[in-house]
């Protein structure tokens, strides 16, 4: 509760002193506004307003059911992109918006786990982003995938999307909304779902690469005759890329149910004709779950059988220097005794006795290791 005070007390009092300081030149003045806010831009029937247009004078345009420059209309909603924002930057659009304290603390310090979260005027939704990181190798501490954060405020007459990381921007995907007005006049719940299926389509092509990795390892692990892959040496790589896969699990596995209740559940804030397509992206994102939980499995399975097959390579070897210590042990046992310095000994004047004694050497140790080759220890 501490905490929420203390954000409070940073939210309000820097509210006076910003308010100023925020009014709110052309959205891409990086002098006029805080230098987080990559756009900010009024939409009404899917039509983008004015790109000069500022943050207050935005708000109160939707608010006001005014028409902004040329579009016409008293539906619209505002879309504020930002990229990590400090707690400073982000106080006075979290005040204007009226956004719970405790959603604000998670945007601004992310490393969230991906949920949805509900309050009076707003639903609040966090996605772990994910990029498949390009290597020509796979070593032992090869970076698979590189994660990131998009939050997600979405109330009746606006959007503010909050970004984590250097990947996931979502210019692209607002230009494809624009031009898609008659999506896009559907409202802050068509931008939602379109964040959303954008996520889990980086998901998709994730899997498909993490597969590749995951087939490579598994063919240098069982392929015959490859002598660094029989002794264990891919273990390194093969631990690696189940810390990477497990780091994609915990971005997909927690999304499951938000898109299932976005999907299922009516909700004020949500279109009824956009809900539909949140129950294809839940189903999407169940995909990618078992994908990811079956690359989990796999690569249990892979890492105990290399390191069965290491264990039987280690076997393979001490029954080998066994055998050859059984056979050097014949010539010792048998040097040793005629080493004895005794003038009784029997065939110590025996004038055959050294090839003989050679011979019955060679005989017995040839003998043995006939039997070790055909036992298959050598």
């Amino acid at each position: 509760m501490s905490m929420i005070r203390d954000l409070r007390a940073v939210v309000r009092p820097t509210l006076r002193k910003t308010s100023e300081s925020y009014d709110y030149g052309p959205t891409h003045d990086a002098s006029a506004i805080s230098s987080a806010v990559v756009d900010c831009a009024v939409y009404r029937g899917g039509v983008r307003c004015s790109d000069n247009i500022g943050l207050r004078e935005a708000l109160r345009t939707v608010r006001a059911g005014r028409s902004a420059d040329q579009c016409d209309g008293s539906d619209g909603f505002v879309w504020i992109g930002l990229h990590e924002p400090t707690e400073q930057e982000f106080a006075g659009i979290a005040e204007e918006f009226g956004l719970h304290p405790l959603a604000v603390e998670d945007a601004v310090h992310a490393h969230q786990r991906p949920k949805l979260e509900r309050y009076d005027n707003s639903l609040f939704t966090v996605f772990k982003t994910i990029r498949y990181v390009e290597h020509a190798e796979l070593t032992a501490t090869s970076e698979v995938v590189e994660s990131g954060e998009v939050m997600v405020f979405t109330g009746q007459y606006f959007v503010i999307t909050v970004r984590h990381g250097g990947h996931g921007s979502l210019r692209s995907l607002r230009h494809q909304l624009e031009d898609d007005p008659e999506l896009l006049a559907k409202g802050p719940s068509a931008v939602l779902h379109a964040i959303a299926d954008r996520v889990v389509d980086d998901y998709l092509a994730v899997t498909e690469a993490v597969q590749d990795d995951i087939d490579e390892v598994e063919i240098d692990v069982f392929s015959a005759g490859n002598g660094k892959s029989l002794r264990g040496g891919d273990a390194g790589r093969i631990y690696q890329l189940k810390r990477e896969v497990l780091e994609f699990k915990r971005a997909v596995s927690p999304l499951l149910r938000p898109m299932q209740m976005l999907g299922e559940r009516p909700m004020r804030l949500i279109d009824p004709e956009i809900q539909k397509y949140f129950r294809d992206v839940a189903d999407h994102v169940a995909r990618v779950h078992e994908q990811v939980t079956g690359f989990d499995d796999l690569l249990n399975s892979i890492l105990q059988a290399n390191l069965a097959q290491a264990t039987v390579v280690q076997n393979e070897d001490m029954r080998k220097i066994t055998a050859w210590a059984a056979i050097l042990a014949v010539p010792t046992m048998i040097t040793g005794v005629y080493g004895m310095n005794f003038d009784t000994m029997p065939e110590l004047r025996w004038r055959f006795g050294y090839p003989a004694v050679l011979v019955a050497i060679v005989s017995i140790c040839y003998a043995i290791h006939r039997g070790f080759r055909r036992n298959g220890w050598l």
